[in-house]
């Protein structure tokens, strides 16, 4: 323990910074969740004409579909972020390993609509693509929804990134 004019300085630093992660990490959160809304919202509507429901669909059918595959994008995009922090978060994110998470979330969400689109394409029929979406080889799965899930991320966590772009920050911790 230290002792000294200085132990008292170096305790309230301590307890700032503690003050400064805690604000930055539910920052970090809102301006990822609110990017991952809008990014996935765009999304999902520009490549509407990729899926048979543009074609074969109601409006109400459209709007529907929309609304609720943008619900689901934020519940992966919520879930990988939450599963990513669990697995290689610092109690410092979003000023400490915050490139560690994202890579994780990333890859989780990525991961999960592989997945998913192979469920709900090939398994359940829930949904189906028209001839106009191109297919990854071997998977099968849609590169437009493959895409979303690399782009929309990257973006959204580029975005909750922005208040501490002090590259001091930013240093990934050695372990």
């Amino acid at each position: 323990m230290r002792d000294g004019p200085d132990a008292g300085l170096a305790v309230e630093r301590r307890a700032s910074d503690a003050g400064a992660s805690a604000g930055a990490w539910l920052t970090a959160l809102r301006r990822y969740l609110a990017a991952i809304v809008l990014g996935n919202l765009a999304w999902e509507v520009a490549q509407l004409p990729l899926y048979t429901i543009w074609r074969d669909g109601s409006m109400r059918d459209i709007a529907f579909a929309v609304l609720h595959c943008t619900g689901g994008d934020l519940l992966i995009a919520g879930t990988t972020l939450l599963g990513a922090l669990l697995v290689t978060g610092d109690g410092r994110w979003p000023r400490v390993r915050f490139y560690s998470v994202a890579a994780v979330a990333i890859l989780g969400g990525l991961a999960y609509t592989v997945f998913s689109e192979w469920l709900n394409t090939e398994v359940r029929g829930s949904w189906a693509y028209s001839e106009l979406m191109p297919q990854l080889p071997l998977i099968g799965a849609g590169v437009a929804p493959f895409a979303q899930w690399i782009i929309v991320p990257l973006c959204a966590f580029w975005w909750a990134s922005r208040p501490f772009a002090d590259a001091r920050q930013w240093k990934e911790p050695v372990t």
